[in-house]
């Protein structure tokens, strides 16, 4: 993890043999593939109906298209840190760009829905190398009394990426010469940008030491959160909910994850390191980045299906109902960003954010297939606002109350559970949405029809319907996206009760290097 890569590359060895020049070109490059392994969580949101539709694809073919990039992403993010330790950072963010242009091309050639999943697992692999060596790289070119200024960067580059994406998704789509394909042959020619970059601007020391990679940690890991995630995707329309298949596979996920905490705490080297978990502040923020993340990843992908299932819109104008939540988001974050630096206190805006986020889910639990655009755009300029302060403060709250040497740890876990939580957010409330239309079909439209809405066959072709069935079909997807956020609320406000129970510290007025300065002379007299 990056917590491993303090030692290996002292802060600032890297930006001494950089000149200014080449450290604002080799962060351009970093922030563009760093851009686009974002941008290929949510790029395609807006261009799924279409997808699904050429492809004749399932309710359940559309969730998993989204939960398999940001499983792999999210599985692979401690595994590329942990890497960075035993080989070229330059290399390795150049291989991770290298493996998602593979990705991409293979999606974006894609002719069935099978060969489209598998390269959305190979783009995930290489967002999760780029997501983990960011930060390291960043840590090792620019001296650490100037990284906050640059921290903001990043945290905006995430939130407009993870935002901003189906806007790009839905202009490609309604443009007639490029089409849904080009959601994922766009970050080639970007990514390809960033290795040439890199490779000019970035030089690095090769300073390695002896790690071991914790494979065992890895593998149940991975194996355990995704069982759960299958079974969340499949669990009341291949089999019962109340069901054996139901309790092998719940009780096969959490014996893996409990197999895994026996693991990593015995290993030296662990994927994630359980002692950072003593941090009361380090548990709860971890807690509320996994509930953030759902609320931040499940609302956009199926906002945007409700856009044009519901409201008949095109791609693009779904694309574009998105930019209030832009907006607040980037708002909101950067205001409280400046206040905190100015007043130095930041629980109050984890608190605002949490509380924020909990209503705007509530808003948008209202919504229904005549809700108007005005209104619809308040609802998600609130969520947007709540998700802007709370998102990148977390890791603030976190790296604050952590010791220096493990600020790297601290930063790892929290991204590593945000992704976590969106993969779980989208796999779930997946499901929900993909159950609750084959039940409102079926209830108004007979069995027939209710196969028809979603659950388990084709997403409905809106073009090929008769007026009275559209009307159903539409009632049916707004209706079930309501409950989504409905049932987002509660977990929202769980997130509320996380961030009250946080303590506040004040920050820290000293550079990371020195506060590890601070450290050893403090236990060098002790001893």
């Amino acid at each position: 993890m990056t917590a491993t890569a303090a030692p290996t590359d002292p802060p600032g060895a890297g930006a001494g043999r950089m000149s200014h020049r080449e450290v604002l070109q080799a962060l351009s490059g970093l922030m563009v593939g760093m851009f686009v392994a974002i941008l290929a969580s949510t790029v395609v949101a807006n261009a799924l109906p279409r997808i699904i539709a050429e492809l004749n694809g399932s309710q359940t073919v559309y969730t998993w298209i989204v939960t398999t990039e940001l499983l792999a992403m999210t599985a692979t993010v401690p595994l590329w840190g942990k890497m960075a330790d035993l080989y070229s950072k330059k290399l390795l963010i150049q291989l991770s760009l290298g493996l998602f242009v593979v990705g991409s091309l293979i999606a974006g050639l894609a002719r069935t829905v099978e060969i489209l999943l598998v390269s959305r697992v190979v783009q995930g692999i290489g967002a999760g190398g780029m997501t983990a060596l960011a930060l390291i790289v960043m840590a090792a070119m620019i001296p650490p009394r100037e990284l906050g200024r640059y921290a903001g960067i990043f945290g905006a580059v995430f939130g407009v990426g993870t935002i901003a994406g189906p806007l790009i998704g839905g202009v490609l789509v309604d443009t007639s010469w490029l089409g849904w394909r080009w959601c994922f042959l766009i970050g080639v020619p970007f990514s390809l940008l960033s290795i040439a970059l890199l490779q000019r601007t970035l030089h690095l020391p090769e300073v390695r030491r002896k790690a071991r990679i914790d494979w065992w940690g890895a593998v149940l890991i991975t194996a355990g959160v995704s069982t759960l995630l299958v079974w969340s995707s499949l669990a009341g329309h291949r089999f019962a909910w109340a069901s054996g298949w139901t309790a092998l596979m719940v009780v096969g996920g959490l014996a893996l994850l409990a197999l895994a905490v026996w693991v990593e705490s015995r290993v030296p080297e662990p994927i994630i390191p359980l002692r950072i978990f003593r941090s009361r502040t380090v548990t709860l923020t971890t807690v509320a980045s996994v509930l953030v993340g759902v609320a931040l990843f499940g609302g956009t992908v199926f906002l945007s299906q409700y856009f044009q299932t519901s409201l008949g819109k095109s791609p693009t104008v779904a694309g574009l109902m998105s930019l209030p939540m832009i907006l607040g988001l980037l708002v909101s974050s950067t205001v409280a960003g400046q206040l905190i630096t100015r007043y130095g206190r930041w629980k109050a805006y984890l608190v605002a954010g949490a509380a924020v986020m909990t209503v705007g889910m509530l808003l948008l639990s209202t919504i229904d297939a005549d809700t108007g655009v005005p209104l619809l755009s308040l609802y998600m300029a609130v969520l947007g606002t709540g998700v802007g302060m709370l998102m990148q403060n977390l890791v603030l709250a976190a790296q604050n109350d952590v010791p220096a040497h493990e600020l790297g740890a601290a930063t790892s876990v929290l991204t590593f559970f945000r992704s976590m939580g969106g993969a779980i957010g989208v796999s779930v409330l997946g499901a929900v949405l993909a159950n609750r239309v084959t039940g409102l079909m079926t209830e108004r439209l007979g069995p027939a029809a209710g196969a028809t809405g979603g659950g388990t066959t084709e997403v409905p072709d809106l073009s090929a319907l008769p007026a009275p069935v559209l009307a159903v079909v539409r009632d049916a997807y707004a209706t079930a996206t309501s409950e989504l956020f409905l049932i987002g609320a509660p977990i929202a406000f769980l997130a509320l009760v996380a961030v009250v129970f946080i303590r506040e510290k004040p920050l820290h007025e000293v550079s990371g290097d020195e506060r590890a300065e601070q450290e050893a002379a403090a236990l060098t007299a002790m001893h």
